[in-house]
């Protein structure tokens, strides 16, 4: 049995300045601290995350995988390198600079992690062009995407020719919150995540199936981080809205929303057995993969600990949570992974079986 966590994070050891770079700001930068750890700090020099090595570092990520037992890693960027903001062009060559990155790390360690890019999505032509290299040129099998961009929901039509374009190419797309709404009313107590993640996850689900892109893309595969958020907890209420109120509800998609919890992937990081129970009843394990948020404090250290402390559960369904969601979300299969007479090298390979 492998184990392949498809929400990790990761950043370049070095970041450019990108304020200097296109003459104006909102971008973030990485400061050093000493040998282990850094600071991602904004341009108007206000420190808003401390970042330890194992964020950049591959041979860390590796030790911490194999000491947890996670033979696979999914790398993404941080939400916060999204750059939605910036002008296109310049957005674009943001992408290229993550993806690149992201690219050059899975092609030094291809038994132990697989990467997704990120678009440039305000401009939506532009995210066709990178999502094309992602796959085609960098060997990336899809890309992550914000909860929204900018003004725009993920039901914006704008936004329609990149899903396309995902399905297309059998590319796969897993969806993180970032810049949550109502941040300036949750300024204290860790309100933006604790609260604004969940609320960000389900506006993010609700509109894509609301706008219909799911039953215009029947092919499109998407994931959703933590669990689907606040969806799957208030489904009733958003099912109970859309019967009451198609008027406003059923605008550009007629189908109760219920008939869609099978048509897209959610990771198992929840925190809480009640809670990963009933998402599993909910979406099945077919639709459920392994997820930590690793390196954050937020994510789940060991990767999988929830899942391990369920003792009802099968070794079929363990097994289909723990990689075999994630390879169909993926698009891969094992045969895919470099293995090894039927194990990964290394010494995560041999913990987790």
């Amino acid at each position: 049995m492998i184990k392949i966590d498809i929400h990790t994070h990761i950043l370049p050891p070095d970041l450019p300045k990108f304020k200097e770079k296109f003459g104006y700001g909102g971008f973030v930068s990485l400061e050093k601290i000493g040998t282990c750890n850094a600071t991602l700090v904004s341009d108007s020099g206000v420190a808003f995350r401390d970042i330890e090595s194992n964020c950049f570092d591959p041979a860390l990520r590796i030790q911490d995988c194999d000491e947890q037992g996670v033979n696979i890693q999914v790398i993404s960027t941080v939400p916060v390198m999204f750059s939605y903001f910036a002008e296109p062009k310049d957005g674009l060559e943001v992408s290229k600079f993550l993806n690149d990155h992201i690219a050059q790390v899975v092609a030094e360690n291809p038994t132990r992690f697989i990467g997704l890019g990120t678009l440039p999505m305000q401009a939506p032509d532009l995210a066709i062009a990178e999502l094309e290299r992602c796959v085609t040129k960098l060997g990336l099998p899809g890309v992550q995407i914000g909860t929204h961009i900018n003004d725009w929901t993920l039901a914006e039509e704008s936004l329609f020719p990149v899903f396309q374009a995902a399905q297309d190419l059998g590319a796969c797309i897993m969806v993180h919150p970032w810049d949550m709404m109502g941040a300036n009313l949750m300024k204290k107590y860790f309100l933006p995540y604790v609260v604004g993640m969940p609320a960000e996850t389900s506006l993010a689900i609700c509109s894509m199936i609301f706008g219909g892109i799911f039953e215009r893309l029947p092919k499109l595969r998407v994931a959703f981080v933590h669990g689907g958020g606040s969806f799957p907890h208030t489904l009733g209420r958003i099912a109970h809205g859309f019967e009451v109120r198609p008027d406003l509800c059923a605008v550009d998609n007629a189908i109760n929303p219920r008939e869609y919890i099978d048509r897209f992937y959610v990771d198992s990081l929840v925190h809480d057995k009640a809670a990963f129970k009933y998402i599993l009843d909910l979406f099945g394990e077919k639709r459920i993969a392994l997820g930590s948020d690793y390196p954050f404090p937020l994510g789940e250290t060991p990767a999988g600990k929830l899942i391990d402390s369920i003792s009802e559960l099968s070794e079929s369904t363990r097994e289909r949570l723990f990689s075999g969601t994630a390879l169909e979300w993926l698009g891969m299969t094992r045969a895919d992974l470099n293995l090894v007479d039927g194990a990964l090298t290394g010494k995560g390979a041999s913990k987790a079986k």
